[in-house]
């Protein structure tokens, strides 16, 4: 595609004998949110952490923003919001915040503006003095995003961004992620939870390492002849099962065992 701002061809990490990647194809177009789906050990934290650079595929390639990856060049262009949290326990979140900002050259008046407008979005302005390290999981959540869209990255890598957090504000960033879109900002976000999903423009079904399915929201369901998006995961993941069964029945084996990732 013209407009990918990511792309994946037979993209495979392994660990000893186990697949977290198994030929990852993968397009990603400029100005979406992509959401990929399934369950633990999907896949969808290691590619996410190749797609970043943190990580270096097994086989296969991946370009990002034009660029092969690992490639630091793009790293300013970049935000990342880990699945653990990468913040400083020890600092208080303003603390984190100019720390991060630095990093990013963001200092002066300009920077204590882009701070004040981060800390609305994730409605820590109150908490903004608190050590993170004292901070419940779902707090720690909402710092780690704010560090994440510091520097207005053109391309949002979220790894479970609403874990721990409560609804109301889970539609809140979603109501943000959109008007990031609007800006032409690319979000890529791994989650769990399914109505969130039904927001993203398009949507990468994961199992055990490989796309089973893309499209979206809508798309998927009415492939899957289903009104919600588990029902339609679970007929794709059988009929993915199928053709597995099917190739090995008639002696193709298969490219990887499947693993944690």
């Amino acid at each position: 595609m013209d407009n990918s701002i990511l792309t994946a061809r037979g993209l495979k990490k392994h660990f000893g004998p186990r697949y977290a990647l198994d030929g990852l194809d993968l397009d990603i177009i400029e100005g979406e949110t992509y959401g990929l789906i399934g369950p633990n050990g999907a896949g969808k934290t290691t590619f996410i952490r190749i797609a970043i650079g943190l990580s270096k595929p097994s086989e296969g390639e991946i370009t990002v923003l034009g660029k092969h990856m690992p490639d630091r060049s793009i790293t300013p262009s970049i935000g990342y919001m880990t699945q653990k949290g990468a913040l400083y326990l020890d600092l208080t979140v303003m603390e984190n915040l100019k720390f991060f900002g630095a990093l990013y050259g963001l200092s002066g008046p300009d920077g204590r503006k882009r701070i004040e407008e981060v800390l609305d979005v994730v409605e820590l302005g109150n908490r903004c003095n608190d050590i993170v390290g004292n901070m419940s999981g779902g707090m720690i959540q909402r710092a780690s995003l704010a560090v994440a869209l510091l520097h207005r990255p053109k391309l949002l890598f979220l790894d479970e961004p609403t874990a721990g957090v409560d609804p109301e504000l889970r539609l809140n960033f979603w109501d943000h992620f959109e008007r990031l879109n609007a800006e032409g900002a690319t979000i890529i976000v791994s989650t769990h939870h399914l109505d969130e999903a039904s927001r993203c423009k398009r949507l990468g079904m994961l199992r055990e390492g490989k796309l089973i399915a893309q499209g979206t929201p809508d798309e998927l369901r009415n492939e899957a002849s289903t009104d919600n998006l588990e029902e339609a995961f679970l007929k794709f993941a059988k009929e993915r099962r199928g053709i597995a069964q099917s190739k090995t029945r008639m002696g193709y084996a298969p490219t990887g065992n499947s693993g944690n990732g």
